[in-house]
């Protein structure tokens, strides 16, 4: 039985300083972004437009969190003992390993239930929206943490294999030369329909390709170094994609890239097509609900692997890299053919994801692949637990969800102006999150680690006992 701590003493009158303080600096920062507001008069001139009601809102919603969080830090200190860290993480372990089967069953179902509830025209919102968009980040999240979470590599270019998957299915599967070789090989009608699941495994393949390119000149990196490497990949994949107009078409993009089909049949309103095959009305519902269904098995698929890699040789030699490179080098360990496999695999999953982006929307373009999607993804990955699966779906719930969410709260017209509109401010919303989750969590939502060789008995892993910086 451990001794009682004593309650420490909460100091309000420096609380309440600090928030005061909190609430000046936030009034000098938001002053003009969030106090003024352009528009155009009568006479086509522009004005400026107060908007005090908004500026006071979030003034005032600075001072309560800064006030809240120091209420919060200083009646936590010395207060947390490490059996109850223990016992947290053991049952953050319990939540990953039961809460996968009942997220899978969730997901199932989930597109019954939303036409059940909301019928087939509001359905393709929620379907398409939420759940499409949401598993494609889950998909990314899942291929980034292999990179990141398992192996230790900070990669910011992740973006750049989602882009050579969407760009290397839309030009097999547009091209002109290739659709008449395949039509002469396989025929043309057996190639329009059939070329998304063609084409798909050939997208990861050449992903993985360019994931190894990546990981040779990069080698002998680490840290920040590494980031910064990476981050110029991306940079430059874009670049390429937008100034070679003869390859990817420039900023016009590629469109008309065809669409995947029920194995072999296409959802058209012809009489070949999904509804009259099945003896059902046309509608664009059965092309959501199959989309989705595709993009929940590539995710399941994603996560089968990177469980099933992270228990076998490879993945120890990527847990024992990203924990200590010195130690895993003097163990024996290949380091460049650990980190080569890391970015290989990791790129393959992000191709399949951009192969099926560029499917799901017939229309890509360099700017789809910005730099906002690799921080976006990365942020996946670190607010839900570096190498946790469990905490990617979270985050990706979270941080994909709660912007679409923000586009439904329409009602806070009522008290802004009809101007206001809350996706405007999902930025500052998501630096605030990532804020108060490094406040209250700096190790991500599910932080405990479980280790994959264990002597007679299983023992949790707290990740407060893991050494400062390598996850």
């Amino acid at each position: 039985m451990m001794d009682a701590v004593e309650k420490p003493v909460v100091n309000w009158g420096i609380l309440f300083k600090d928030s005061v303080i909190a609430a000046i600096i936030a009034f000098g920062l938001f002053a003009l972004m969030l106090g003024l507001k352009t528009d155009q008069a009568l006479n086509n001139q522009m004005v400026l437009v107060g908007r005090p009601g908004l500026l006071a809102a979030v003034v005032g919603l600075v001072f309560v969190a800064r006030l809240m969080t120091g209420y919060w830090q200083a009646s936590r200190a010395g207060r947390i003992a490490p059996a109850k860290k223990t016992s947290s993480s053991a049952m953050m372990l319990k939540i990953e390993k039961f809460g996968l089967p009942v997220a899978v069953g969730f997901l199932v179902a989930y597109p019954i239930f939303v036409l059940a509830t909301a019928g087939p025209q509001g359905a393709i919102k929620w379907i398409d929206n939420f759940g499409i968009q949401i598993l494609i980040y889950i998909m990314l999240g899942w291929g980034l943490n292999i990179v990141v979470g398992l192996a230790g590599l900070l990669d910011l270019g992740y973006v750049a294999f989602y882009a050579v998957g969407a760009y290397s299915y839309a030009l097999l599967a547009s091209s002109e030369p290739i659709k008449e070789f395949m039509a002469q090989l396989i025929g043309e009608g057996f190639w329009q329909v059939w070329a998304f699941w063609i084409c798909l495994p050939v997208a990861g393949i050449l992903a993985a390709f360019w994931g190894v390119l990546l990981g040779f000149p990069v080698l002998r990196l680490r840290g920040d170094y590494l980031a910064i490497v990476t981050l110029a990949f991306g940079e430059i994949i874009r670049l390429v994609l937008i100034n070679w107009v003869d390859f990817s078409n420039g900023y016009a993009g590629i469109s008309s890239i065809p669409r995947p089909s029920f194995f072999g049949t296409p959802f058209t309103a012809g009489e070949d097509g999904f509804a009259a095959k099945f003896g059902l009305e046309f509608s664009p519902i059965y092309r959501t609900i199959f989309l989705f269904y595709v993009i929940l098995a590539l995710a399941l698929v994603t996560a089968a692997v990177s469980m099933r890699l992270r228990r076998l040789p490879v993945g120890r030699a990527w847990e024992a890299l990203r924990e200590d490179e010195i130690a895993c080098r003097s163990l024996g360990i290949n380091t460049v053919n650990t980190k080569l496999t890391a970015f290989a695999i990791g790129a393959m999953f992000g191709g399949f994801a951009g192969a099926f982006f560029a499917a799901r929307q017939g229309f890509i373009s360099p700017e789809s692949f910005v730099f906002l999607e690799s921080a976006q993804i990365l942020a996946i990955v670190v607010l839900g637990g570096m190498g946790s699966l469990l905490g990617v779906v979270i985050a990706s719930i979270l941080l994909v969800g709660g912007v679409e969410v923000l586009r439904e709260l329409d009602f806070l017209k009522l008290y802004f102006g009809d101007g206001f509109d809350p996706a405007q401010y999902r930025m500052l919303i998501f630096g605030i999150c990532m804020v108060l989750m490094m406040l209250w969590k700096p190790r991500g939502l599910i932080s405990a680690r479980e280790p994959t060789v264990f002597l007679k008995e299983k023992k949790v892993v707290s990740s407060d006992l893991v050494k400062e910086g390598h996850g």
